[in-house]
């Protein structure tokens, strides 16, 4: 069984790590292509491009220049401890153990806009590229052109006959995947939240839930899919009733949020 995430926006270079261990992403020829094609750019066109404020196209021109290989524990940081977004408080990986990282590195990606697919300790510079971003580049007019059949092509790689895919990523991110090249079940999870009697997707409750799911499959070495349902963290619970065959809805009580 493996499980995909998205990255988040925000990273977090400063904070003490818990480990030392480190990996690299299988990806950087490619991502060394991009930041190539990204190194041309001026801050007005970050900017336009990523619809961002001047102050942070100008953060990320200054990433692009200052983006070298090789990666070293002193230039870049693990995936996993570098990202600090909803998934990731939800995630907690600061919380792991030793026996919960290894679980980690083999059963989660993170999927990038930039590296493609990370493995948790998998070392990483800066960057901001959002996989929808409609950055023309030598293989095709976005990133999904870009990667191709790459991603997923990786992912059957590390697929057995007859495993699952939990997708726990969201729909931007996700849409980089094939889904009808690979050999395997995809289940994806969805979490949703009493608001005024009725339940719903609440964006930044659904975000920090996918995290909670990939905490709880690593830190129980969950390897059958069916035990996912048995999943009760922070209130939530599996819904039958609301649930599709590959669509597997988590609701969560107001008074319990």
């Amino acid at each position: 069984m493996l499980m995909v995430v998205s990255p988040a926006k925000t990273l977090d270079y400063e904070t003490e790590l818990p480990l030392t261990e480190f990996s690299q992403p299988e990806f950087l020829p490619q991502a060394q292509e991009l930041i190539d094609q990204l190194q041309a750019l001026s801050p007005a066109d970050v900017a336009g491009l990523m619809k961002l404020s001047d102050k942070l196209a100008s953060l990320n021109v200054n990433r692009f220049a200052h983006w070298a290989q090789p990666f070293t524990a002193d230039n870049a940081r693990p995936a996993i401890y570098a990202f600090k977004g909803d998934v990731y408080t939800g995630l907690d990986a600061y919380s792991f153990t030793k026996s919960d990282m290894a679980f980690a590195q083999t059963h989660l990606r993170m999927l990038s806009g930039l590296y493609g697919l990370l493995k948790p300790l998998d070392l990483m510079q800066a960057y901001r590229l959002e996989m929808g971003t409609k950055f023309e580049n030598k293989k095709g007019k976005n990133l999904y052109e870009f990667w191709g059949q790459t991603i997923s092509h990786k992912i059957n790689e590390m697929l057995n006959e007859n495993e699952t895919l939990i997708n726990l990523a969201s729909n931007e991110y996700f849409k980089a995947v094939d889904k009808k090249t690979l050999n395997a079940d995809i289940i994806t999870p969805v979490f949703k939240d009493e608001k005024n009697g009725q339940y719903k997707i609440i964006s930044f409750y659904a975000k920090k839930a996918r995290g909670l799911m990939a905490a709880y499959i690593i830190k129980n070495k969950i390897d059958q899919p069916e035990k996912l349902k048995e999943f009760d963290v922070d209130g939530y619970r599996f819904s039958e009733e609301m649930s599709k065959s590959k669509e597997w809805v988590f609701i969560r009580d107001e008074a319990s949020a």
